[in-house]
Parts: C-alpha cells; structure tokens; sequence
C-alpha cells in the first residue's frame, strides 16, 4: 500500500512538473505528512508484534533447557538405584557432566537463561525440581519430578519449594496454585511472572527456590502451561 502511494504520488508530481515546466516541482508537505503517518503506524502495529515473538522464543528456550536437563536428572535418578541427590550441587554437576551444554548454576536464584536445580535437601528423595527465568519475559519457568509423594515434613522453606497446601491436579488439568510445588506423585510444569500480582499472591521478584514454594504458578501435569 505504501509503495503504491508514493508511485502514485511521484507520478502526479511528474505529471505536474511536465505542465509547469519547472525543475523545482516536489511533494507538497500534506503528501510527505500522509507518508510519514503511515510509516508510523505500520511501525506501531510491526513492534509490539516483533517484540510478542521475542518473548515466545525467550520461553521456548528456556522450556527446552528444562526439558533437556529433566531428561539428564532421570537419568542421574536411575543411576542413584533410584533417588536423586539431596544436595544441589550434586544433582547440577551430575547433570552438566551429562549435558555439558547446558546453562546449568548451583545457585539458589537463577539469572535469566540459566538453569537452576533444587532437592529436598534433608528428608525426601523421590523428588526434583529444575527451574529456569527466560530471558527478558520475567516468566520463571520450572519443572518438579515426584516419583512419589514428597510427604508433608520438607526440609528447609529456604531449599524445599514444595508445599503440601498447593492444590493437587487431576490428570491432564491446568489451575493457578498459589502454594507452591505439588506434593503429589506425577510430572509438573509450571511458570509465574517475577513481581506480578496473582490474586491475594504477589510473586517475589526474583527466580529461586523461596519464591518456587509460595509464588502464584500456573501448573499443568501434562505440558509447560502458556505464559501469564
């Protein structure tokens, strides 16, 4: 439509230059005002739609790290004669040494694109939890593999983000929680934006273990939910 209007435009002014004869025919300010307006509005509907793929390339990215190193932490469960490490270190080593391409830290906050793991740290090893920020969405995503139930006695809030008040899921459901992890058995996938305001919940500011076990997820037992 653009390109139509300005030939349009150029063959007006050159239909115009052949009738004046003058070598100082142009367009008129009105005519280089409609241009630039339409410029500026294909470039305010062209923004925010590039800006929406962005963010949902940000967030697959981090879901296929989660779903990477959930592959990598079953294995390392399988070869513990099934129970997963009660320390972090330990799970996120046994997975970078699996998976060396993986963004993996031993922090309890995770930066944007890195991927963080968390163990109950002092009572249960039927569970883990990988978690991962998504660069410049704020989406913290994470997954939680109970291979049973992970009990009502965790370890430390500050380690353990699971939380025997979250709602339990049926099968093939998707609610917002405002507790935490599931303690039931079964895979989970979830995500809560950094800082939002979920209900009576505001989420803390940062990707980590405190905030997996109190922030307002989005949890879903059969694929990663849509962002929020």
């Amino acid at each position: 439509m653009l390109s139509s209007l300005i030939q349009r435009l150029g063959e007006r002014r050159a239909a115009e230059f052949e009738a004046e004869g003058s070598a100082e025919a142009g367009f008129t300010l009105i005519e280089l005002m409609v241009v630039l307006l339409i410029l500026a509005i294909l470039l305010a509907i062209a923004i925010p739609t590039f800006l929406g793929v962005t963010g949902s390339a940000n967030d697959r990215a981090a879901q296929s790290n989660l779903n990477t190193a959930l592959t990598n932490a079953k294995t390392v469960y399988e070869q513990s004669n099934q129970a997963y490490p009660t320390t972090v270190a330990t799970l996120a080593a046994s997975i970078m040494s699996n998976e060396p391409s993986l963004p993996m830290t031993t922090a309890l906050n995770v930066t944007a694109g890195q991927v963080g793991a968390v163990t109950d740290t002092a009572f249960n090893t039927n569970g883990a939890i990988l978690f991962s920020l998504a660069k410049k969405t704020n989406e913290c995503w994470w997954v939680a593999d109970n291979t049973a139930t992970m009990g009502a006695t965790p370890g430390p809030a500050a380690a353990v983000p699971w939380n025997s008040a979250a709602t339990a899921l049926a099968p093939a459901a998707q609610l917002a929680t405002k507790t935490g992890v599931p303690e039931t058995q079964g895979i989970f996938y979830g995500v809560y934006k950094e800082g939002a305001v979920e209900g009576t919940i505001t989420n803390g500011a940062t990707c980590d273990t405190t905030t997996l076990g109190t922030a307002s997820s989005i949890v879903s037992t059969t694929a990663f939910p849509s962002g929020e």
